[in-house]
């Protein structure tokens, strides 16, 4: 599906048919957005043929190097960007690609994300506050970068709220916490990835001379937001590898404890057991065998026994 953005009189349409472009050069120029979402090879070649650009394939785009995710040219710049897709099933960085000639900007995706159904609200609303593909970029990254702020706030939350659980109710599954945990690191690791890509994009676009100059600073504004939020990110790894050693700690308390129990229930019955392994064996020659109470002193004994212990653990707080 493709989405064709132009503007007319300062007014935004949007194309969807392509054929509206036959024989009307007019209207071809207007164009400053091609959203192209899980294209057709027709509507790739289509739009190769009508505005001379060359297009990645999906695979190609992915298996792209981290350093040469931008390439500049004369007339265009092709970008491939991470947009973090986040749900229940986890969270994978998703390419995009961009490419930029002259005015107009080409993205092309295989997901949909909101990251650019916001944006395209955005630009209905003001259509002049984005005078090219440059500023549309732009947005897109800025819109993106906040959307990874929101998550990392709320991983933040979790964190929180996973490292009081531990402490005030633990009553887990062992495997379940450690899950849990893995689940934050892995999304951790996603979302820094994610930063640190547009980073790098950010730093070389910001060295390149073909769009506006206004558009600088929010660039340079962009690049200190996604510093941040790496730091934040840092921030995050280090409350979790803590929140592990939290949890193994408690772990280590837990079984302390049942060894402790099984230890106490061993010294306790110990003595009784060789009280009554004593008075079991069968000798001819055993004072008391014939006593009339010996049954009774012999019970009295094993309870005495059991009975000291647990009077001296007591004594000595130990249960």
């Amino acid at each position: 599906m493709i989405k064709c953005f132009f503007k007319n009189s300062n007014k935004l349409e949007v194309i969807t048919a392509l054929d509206a472009f036959d024989d009307n050069d007019d209207k071809k120029s207007k164009v400053v957005w091609l959203d192209m979402l899980h294209p057709t090879h027709e509507e790739i070649v289509f739009v190769e043929k009508t505005f001379g650009i060359d297009f990645p394939t999906k695979q190609e785009s992915e298996e792209i190097e981290i350093s040469s995710r931008y390439w500049e040219e004369d007339k265009k710049i092709e970008i491939n960007s991470y947009f973090l897709i986040s749900n229940e099933e986890g969270a994978h960085n998703e390419t995009v690609s961009f490419i930029l000639q002259g005015n107009l900007l080409i993205s092309i995706r295989y997901k949909e994300l909101r990251a650019f159904e916001e944006f395209s609200k955005r630009f209905f609303y003001a259509p002049r506050e984005f005078k090219d593909g440059y500023y549309i970029f732009s947005q897109l990254l800025d819109i993106r970068i906040d959307a990874d702020a929101d998550i990392i706030e709320k991983l933040s939350k979790d964190i929180t709220k996973l490292r009081k659980h531990v402490f005030t109710d633990y009553t887990n599954d062992d495997e379940e916490m450690l899950e849990k945990i893995s689940s934050f690191e892995d999304l951790n690791m996603s979302i820094r990835e994610n930063l640190m890509d547009k980073q790098r994009i950010l730093t070389s676009f910001l060295k390149s001379n073909k769009y506006d100059p206004s558009l600088r600073s929010d660039i340079v504004i962009m690049l200190k937001d996604i510093k941040s939020l790496i730091d934040y990110t840092e921030f995050n790894f280090e409350r979790l590898d803590y929140l592990q050693n939290i949890f193994v700690g408690v772990l280590n308390i837990e079984q302390n404890k049942v060894i402790k129990i099984f230890t106490i229930v061993n010294v306790v019955f110990l003595p009784p057991t060789l009280i009554a392994s004593i008075y079991g064996m069968n000798f001819d020659l055993m004072p008391e065998l014939h006593w009339e109470y010996g049954y009774l002193v012999s019970i009295g004994l094993m309870i005495l026994s059991a009975v000291t212990p647990i009077a001296i653990f007591k004594k000595k707080g130990w249960i």
